[in-house]
């Protein structure tokens, strides 16, 4: 369920920046930048701790 909200975040962040360059509006690009860099940080945290959780289990 998480990763989907990471992902979400990610496509949002790339719509908002699209947008942004659409309307030439540089503030709406960066922060549509920021997002999309959030949602990958995200995913890349659960990917890590899923990763730990896996080992100590076995």
């Amino acid at each position: 369920m998480m990763k989907g909200n990471a992902r979400t975040k990610q496509l949002r962040g790339k719509m908002r920046e699209t947008l942004g360059k659409a309307l030439g509006d540089k503030s709406m690009q960066r922060t549509g930048r920021g997002e999309q860099l959030r949602g990958k940080a995200q995913e890349m945290a659960e990917k890590a701790a899923g990763q730990i959780l896996h080992r100590t289990k076995h």
